[in-house]
């Protein structure tokens, strides 16, 4: 996959430009060192522009990255195994049998390069191959030297095409962190700006019209709805639970976000709050139970608050009803109602937590849900 104009992979193409012309120069050298030894020394001299010719072509042509494609990196892979097919005749046989060089020297690993590159550590062993057998043909026997620049060539083409898929993959995941930060940002001067103006008026709209009947009646209905719908956006609940299967994790926002509604207000933190998936279904029950009271014992209006301290998870349910009288509890529990000793205080005392319970008569209750992490 190409990389955008100015990407991390810009450096490598730069590289692989850079290293052909150096090459280049080092082929020069020896060129003018063995040219004596040659068996047509101008034609020597031409394959020389050649080369230098086809650098500054895919020294161009490798910069944009609509070019990175397969119509440039089979036609460079071509030019070099033409100018190793050509050096039999223009070194001669005797002069590469006796040890000179073929015109490529290490100016034919360009291909090699651009091919891991573009292509990861088999694109690039595949180009090493065709290279490195075509090297052996063209100097007509194989030895520890020519085996030697073969093997060189196989691994930069594995070792370059691991570190280009490295950095395709920092890439791809500096763009999701940034797009991430961005959309963070932007939802929370959202959120700044409709808690400030939007929450307040659906909320006061519900409130108002709440026993009212008709029209008036389902419009306060609808406002609460969208009230609950737009705090779950700006808080960023999932209404599905998420959960990290590996390790059985299990976000509590997003297991206490599906009890929001126009009478259940959910207060979260911005960021996760993991614990043990049993742990967090238990306290998800534990809280279901507690706002199931408050519907048959208050209006039904609740405020759940999930707090995160780090070594605790509490979960807060208030609500604004007659309150409990005193001794009440005890009564239900002996006439068999065991929603809070049982659904309520036996799930939390299992977990190894605790349940405090503040009431007053006419002042609403506030049920504390504390659950230790290490002990769950």
């Amino acid at each position: 996959m190409p990389s955008p104009p100015g990407g991390l992979e810009m450096p490598l193409w730069r590289s692989i430009a850079v290293f052909r012309f150096a090459s280049l120069g080092y082929v020069c050298l020896l060129v003018l060192r063995d040219a004596d030894r040659y068996a047509h020394p101008l034609a020597a001299g031409a394959v020389l522009v050649a080369m230098l010719a086809w650098s500054g072509v895919t020294a161009a042509g490798y910069a944009r990255p609509a070019n990175r494609d397969w119509p440039l990196l089979l036609a460079d892979l071509g030019v070099v195994l033409a100018i190793l097919a050509a050096s039999p005749w223009v070194v001669g046989r005797s002069a590469l049998a006796a040890g000179v060089p073929t015109l490529a020297v290490v100016w034919l690993a360009g291909p090699v390069l651009a091919w891991a590159v573009s292509g990861g550590r088999r694109r690039g062993a595949v180009a090493a191959l065709a290279l490195g057998a075509a090297d052996l043909a063209s100097r007509g026997r194989f030895g520890p030297s020519s085996l030697t620049g073969a093997i060189l060539l196989l691994l930069a083409g594995v070792i370059v095409g691991h570190v280009a898929r490295l950095t395709v993959t920092a890439e791809e995941r500096l763009q999701r962190a940034v797009q991430l930060e961005a959309a963070t940002r932007e939802r929370e001067r959202l959120a700044r700006g409709i808690h400030d103006s939007v929450l307040q008026v659906l909320a006061l709209v519900q409130r108002r019209g709440a026993h009212l009947d008709g029209e008036a009646g389902e419009l306060a209905r609808l406002a609460g709805e969208q009230e609950a719908a737009l705090r779950a956006l700006i808080a960023g609940v999932d209404p599905a639970p998420a959960a990290d299967e590996a390790g059985g994790i299990l976000d509590l926002r997003a297991l206490l976000g599906r009890y929001a509604s126009a009478a259940v207000s959910v207060s979260a933190p911005a960021t996760p709050v993991p614990l043990p998936a049993p742990v967090a279904r238990e306290l998800a029950a534990a809280t279901a139970a507690a706002l199931d009271n408050v519907r048959r014992h208050a209006d039904g209006r609740a405020w759940v608050l999930i707090e995160d301290e780090g070594e605790t998870v509490t979960v807060t349910v208030r609500d604004a009803g007659p309150g409990i009288p005193e001794g009440r509890l005890v009564e239900a529990a002996r006439q068999g109602r065991l929603g809070m000793s049982q659904s309520i205080r036996g799930r939390i005392a299992d977990l190894g937590g605790e349940v405090r319970i503040v009431s007053a008569p006419a002042e609403g209750t506030e049920v504390e849900l504390l659950v230790p992490r290490e002990d769950g």
